[in-house]
């Protein structure tokens, strides 16, 4: 049998003439182009798409930053006044950071929950009510994340076997658990009498609030789980193409089941560490903690149609907005006017998630037609 050359032979005629195989290491020399050592083409591919955008979250913050010492050079200007405000800063972020881990996983797998704030009310004052209280704080940690849990796989049910879409069924989960959280304490302020509780939000190591350490040790249990374990995996192929997965061999609706328990169980953490904070319990505590946690997830980089997003860029939302509260704060504006900043960035992180998806999916259909 004779070798390939580059004309046809006459053992194969109908074959057309090859050319020889190109040398990589030839063309680029040719064009003037050398390849780029592992790193930094791991930067230029999709791995580095990541790490890229958290480099532009902490710029975000940055600027922030300078905004603040630019209006408050007075306060700016005294270093014990940053330190206390940072860990303010990070004490405001701690809550709604914890909220904003179980929110990610959910919109990761294509979901959405919007009764998390409802799920952290029901959970606080269930776990503040006096006979809660009278098994002492091991009682009411146990009730809170038990509520939590709870709460989230009954949202888990109804969206993963009874088949409701994720919007409608923690829309209903809203509105419900704050009725029931509004008829267990009676439309009162329920107080907590627990130190141990209570000394959780006062309570510093090393100069830093416990607060922070929860915040820190959820955020790194988040990440493990979603970028080193199985778990992790499916979640991701859940949400980029269900059907794709059930193929794969996953159970969708027991992981789906799972997530939305998943959020439920941040969301019993979340109610103790409000709770300490408060010093109390009421239905209408945690306000608007699923805008929060919704906006956090997707100025983090969290695609909202689901396959995608990092706990750490995740993390970085939740400080931005934050910052941006306590910016409003020193300066004396009004809420209302920080609610439209934060509406007009949610608007404009959704628009570059667009335009991102638009391009990558022209791209990969141009290499499509040009491998056809």
């Amino acid at each position: 049998m004779s070798e390939a050359t580059g004309t046809a032979t006459p053992e194969r005629p109908g074959l057309p003439a090859q050319s020889p195989p190109v040398d990589p290491a030839e063309t680029a020399a040719a064009t003037g182009k050398t390849a780029a050592p592992g790193r930094l083409s791991w930067w230029h591919g999709d791995g580095g798409e990541g790490a890229k955008r958290n480099v532009g979250l902490i710029a975000v913050l940055v600027v922030l930053i300078v905004i603040g010492a630019a209006t408050r050079w007075d306060l700016y200007s005294n270093p014990d006044w940053v330190w206390n405000n940072t860990l303010t800063i990070l004490k405001l972020a701690s809550v709604v950071g914890v909220v904003t881990v179980g929110m990610t996983f959910v919109i990761i797998g294509g979901g959405i929950d919007l009764s998390v704030g409802a799920i952290v009310a029901l959970a606080g004052v269930w776990c503040t009510t006096v006979a809660t209280q009278s098994y002492g704080a091991g009682g009411m940690i146990f009730s809170a994340l038990t509520v939590g849990l709870a709460v989230g796989v009954v949202n888990g049910l109804l969206i993963s076997y009874g088949r409701l879409v994720p919007f409608i069924a923690t829309l209903a989960m809203m509105v419900a658990a704050r009725g029931l959280a509004a008829e267990i304490s009676d439309k009162q302020t329920q107080v907590s009498d627990n130190t141990f509780i209570n000394g959780i939000a006062s309570t510093e190591l090393l100069g830093i609030p416990l607060l922070v350490y929860i915040l820190a040790a959820v955020v790194a249990a988040g990440w493990v789980l979603l970028n080193r374990t199985t778990f992790g995996r499916r979640t991701v192929a859940v949400g980029g193409n269900p059907e794709a997965a059930r193929l794969a061999g996953i159970n969708v609706r027991r992981h789906t089941l799972l997530l939305y328990g998943l959020s439920g169980l941040c969301c019993g953490i979340a109610a103790v560490m409000l709770t300490a904070q408060a010093n109390s319990a009421q239905a209408a505590m945690a306000n608007l903690y699923e805008l929060d946690a919704i906006a956090a997830a997707i100025i983090g980089g969290t695609l909202l149609s689901g396959g995608r997003g990092t706990i750490v860029g995740s993390l970085l939302g939740v400080l931005i907005f934050s910052t941006i509260t306590n910016l409003f704060a020193i300066n004396g504006l009004s809420t209302e006017a920080q609610n439209m900043v934060k509406g007009g960035i949610i608007v404009g992180a959704v628009l570059v998630q667009q335009v991102q998806f638009r391009s990558l999916t022209q791209f990969l259909g141009r290499n499509r037609a040009t491998t056809a």
